[in-house]
């Protein structure tokens, strides 16, 4: 049985919560959050302890730790629990400083501890369909991936100010995903972007609607588009084509059931929030989490996976700014 602390208990810790409460393999055994009414009412649900975080960390009855705390938290809760040889889960981003984000590899390598970086969209059934089809060569060689990435409606404008800009807070995990379906990684990044939803995101130094061109050594492309608005709802689809074929993930929808009337065709909305979206994505990738702590050959998303997204996210941030693509050094 895997001994869990879960740190922050807010709502990640508690979709976290939910999926390891249903496991026969692992077990909450404390909970922390800044907010004590949050870990105690989390804490009631799955019959664990509220601790501190340094108090979990330093705790012999847990083996593991799942970071859900904010970003500015990460570097010293990561650096402090592999030094307690803690295996750890991070939600994205691992640090906003990729140069963090080396110091921590080093760390986390010295501790020999496992470390899972929390890109979910791996694990979401049909994007990991795709690329398990991709990986035995029914399309063939793939030549172009599309990558769409929509929100319903933007953030606060207090968030966008913390949240380190379009490209390292939400195109991040299409980035990790360019990687996951292209099969090697990009050598140059082109970014455009513009703030078209609200001006106030313009004002906050930041753009809300944004593409980006990847490519890599092969010759391989990769577009991908962000807006922090769509109507219609939460906007998710990808597409890859190769040298024999098309593969291609549409959106979620509420329900599968179409209506047809005189008007036309009109099917259900799609899913309009993330957690419902990918609600099956972070069950499986806890369950792989866990599988990995009992099984280490199980393969899972490392802190090398993270380090590389958010180079590649500061890339498009200086493409922006120089208006020029910018060749990738990781």
């Amino acid at each position: 049985m895997i001994r869990i602390g879960l740190l922050g208990c807010g709502r990640i810790g508690q979709v976290h919560a939910r999926t390891l409460r249903g496991m026969d393999t692992a077990t909450v055994v404390a909970v922390s959050d800044y907010f004590n009414d949050a870990a105690q009412k989390l804490a009631a649900t799955c019959g664990a302890d509220v601790r501190s975080t340094n108090d979990i960390i330093a705790s012999d009855d847990i083996d593991a730790v799942v970071v859900g705390t904010p970003t500015d938290t990460h570097f010293d809760i990561i650096k402090a629990a592999a030094q307690a040889g803690k295996a750890i889960f991070c939600e994205k981003p691992v640090d906003m400083s990729a140069d963090n984000i080396r110091t921590l590899i080093g760390i986390v390598e010295a501790a020999g501890v496992a470390f899972f970086t929390a890109f979910n969209r791996r694990f979401d059934p049909n994007f990991a369909n795709v690329q398990k089809r991709i990986k035995a060569g029914e399309v063939g060689s793939v030549e172009i991936v599309t990558i769409l990435s929509r929100d319903p409606s933007p953030p606060p404008i207090s968030y966008i100010k913390s949240s380190g800009g379009i490209f390292r807070d939400m195109m991040i995990h299409d980035f990790d995903m360019a990687r996951f379906l292209l099969g090697e990684d990009p050598v140059s990044v082109f970014a455009v972007g513009s703030a078209l939803v609200d001006p106030a995101i313009g004002d906050a130094g930041d753009v809300d609607t944004a593409a980006v061109t990847l490519t890599t050594a092969s010759g391989k492309i990769c577009q991908i588009s962000n807006s922090r608005r769509a109507t219609y709802g939460y906007d998710q689809r990808i597409e890859v084509h190769g040298s024999g074929g098309m593969l291609r993930a549409a959106n979620v929808l509420e329900n599968t059931v179409d209506v047809a009337t005189a008007d036309g065709f009109r099917a259900a909305p799609t899913m309009n929030f993330f957690l419902e979206r990918y609600e099956a994505a972070y069950r499986i990738e806890m369950e792989a989490y866990v599988a990995h702590l009992i099984d280490p050959t199980t393969d899972i998303p490392s802190i090398q996976d993270g380090l590389r997204a958010q180079v590649m996210a500061d890339a498009a941030q200086k493409s922006l700014e120089t208006g020029t693509a910018v060749t990738l050094d990781f």
